[in-house]
């Protein structure tokens, strides 16, 4: 098989370095491409020329930001099943998941085109007291200035777009660190920017290293950084950024109560597919499901059956529904945290087993809540299940978690639909549906260790943008 060689992006420029990163097949671990790799003096060259970018980017009117990102969007559209075939080959997502993800992207630049031509500001009345007669309050929104963007493994493009798509819309030059073992899919979207009429220096796209990308957390010329990734990663970069702005999504377990009266065939088919898919990978997956004892017993089966029923394989053959893992590393720690909620007393109702990188979906009860499996992330194809007799104490048991995420509520009461979200310590509550729903236009973000600040192209601009006001005296 022939292997690709991708560059790095240098301030908008295609750099093949003397040094590289092999990136690996998550089926047998052999290399599939290989990308240049930056070293810290290319990290430090792009921060300078993001700041030297930060002016002539900013005064670029926004219908011509707007046109950078649809031009990208288009494409990314054009070339959609380069894209999603890419994205199953470094990350293992099957190619129907794949597929699905790069609809989401082209869904988040055209979101963030559409914003770029919005971010106004509003005329305050101060006149609110003899005191302040005559004067008159504006306020606009100006770009914060350079970012730095850290992306993980598991949505490859989507998870750039929602880094990028935002900054170019505000204004702000960025420099973007892709994970190291899925770089391709950010490469592949530098490649369409380098295509697009954007001032010298407005991106960097660098494959590197943590220890090379320090300057990214503490660079002091770097005026905002965001980070998605593991919570002790992502709590460290926050305690080495000094006074720069910092958003943080940091994952979770999230929580699904099944309230009693719920449609049991249903609710299964939507926890398989939110605690499954993608072998259980994304912050959101449904990893603890509280289901009312008067169909606790018939919603395990329903989900055990689907369980069995799910094909696990090469993530490029069609009919695969879950494929590997990121690593085989991964898939031996979830291995383990199975091992050892069975040895306290777990039940495992099927699945739990290893083939490499490959695991097959697991199904638990009666898991001790201050086990890993049940209290941390485990961020793989395993869900628990526990009964509940009040639905209050439904929602407390969703909150004894330090994540707070997401959480999904099936349930046909108004009021206890309100009660959930009014109770509920997380970012967003889903009723009618599992918590690993995220629609790209909503605010996306947690609270507790799950994260700072929120993600959707019109709240993350709002993050990349500083309030500034004009104060104007008009005497009688």
């Amino acid at each position: 098989m022939t292997i690709e060689h991708y560059p790095f992006y240098l301030a908008g420029e295609a750099v093949h370095a003397n040094t590289d990163l092999a990136v690996l097949s998550k089926v047998d671990g052999s290399a599939i491409a290989r990308v240049a790799r930056a070293n810290r003096e290319s990290v430090d060259a792009a921060i300078a020329k993001a700041v030297e970018a930060r002016r002539p980017l900013a005064q670029l009117p926004p219908w011509r930001r707007a046109a950078v990102l649809t031009a990208v969007r288009a494409g990314i559209e054009s070339r959609g099943e380069t894209f999603a075939r890419t994205i199953a080959l470094e990350s293992g997502k099957p190619i129907r998941d794949a597929r699905a993800e790069v609809a989401r992207a082209l869904d988040t630049f055209a979101l963030a085109a559409n914003e770029a031509t919005r971010i106004g500001g509003e005329v305050l009345p101060v006149d609110v007291s003899p005191a302040t007669r005559g004067w008159q309050a504006i306020t606009r929104r100006f770009p914060i200035g350079v970012c730095a963007f850290v992306t993980p493994f598991n949505f490859p493009l989507n998870l750039v777009a929602h880094k990028i798509a935002p900054a170019i819309a505000a204004g702000c030059p960025f420099v973007l660190k892709p994970a190291s073992s899925t770089p391709i899919s950010a490469l592949l979207v530098a490649e369409l920017l380098a295509e697009c009429d954007l001032p010298p220096g407005s991106f960097s796209v660098l494959p590197t290293g943590h220890r090379e990308a320090a300057p990214l957390v503490e660079d002091e010329r770097i005026a905002h950084l965001s980070f998605t990734g593991s919570p002790d990663v992502g709590w460290d970069m926050r305690a080495r950024a000094g006074s720069k702005r910092v958003s943080l999504e940091l994952g979770g377990n999230a929580g699904c109560i099944v309230d009693a009266g719920t449609d049991i065939a249903r609710a299964a088919e939507r926890i398989a597919k939110g605690a499954f898919g993608q072998s259980g990978q994304s912050c959101i997956s449904v990893q603890r499901v509280f289901a009312h004892k008067s169909l606790f017993e018939a919603l395990r089966d329903a989900l055990v059956e689907r369980a069995r029923g799910l094909v696990v394989g090469d993530p490029l053959d069609e009919a695969t529904d879950i494929g590997p893992m990121i690593d085989e590393g991964e898939a031996r720690r979830v291995e383990s945290w199975i091992r050892e909620a069975c040895d306290r007393g777990a039940r495992l109702l099927t699945g739990g087993s290893r083939r490499g990188a490959f695991m097959d979906p697991a199904v638990l009860v009666e898991v001790d809540p201050s086990l890993p499996l049940a209290c941390k992330e485990v961020f793989g194809p395993v869900v628990l299940l526990e009964p509940f007799d009040h639905f209050d104490d439904a929602l407390e048991r969703v909150n004894a978690s330090r994540y707070g995420l997401q959480a999904g509520v099936f349930t046909d009461s108004l009021d206890r639909t309100l009660r959930a979200f009014e109770r509920l310590e997380v970012g967003a509550v889903v009723v009618g549906d599992v918590p690993t729903v995220r629609v790209d236009a909503m605010p996306y973000g947690g609270v507790k260790r799950s994260g700072l600040g929120r993600e959707g192209p019109r709240f993350a601009i709002e993050s990349l943008t500083e309030l500034r006001t004009l104060l104007i005296h008009r005497p009688d």
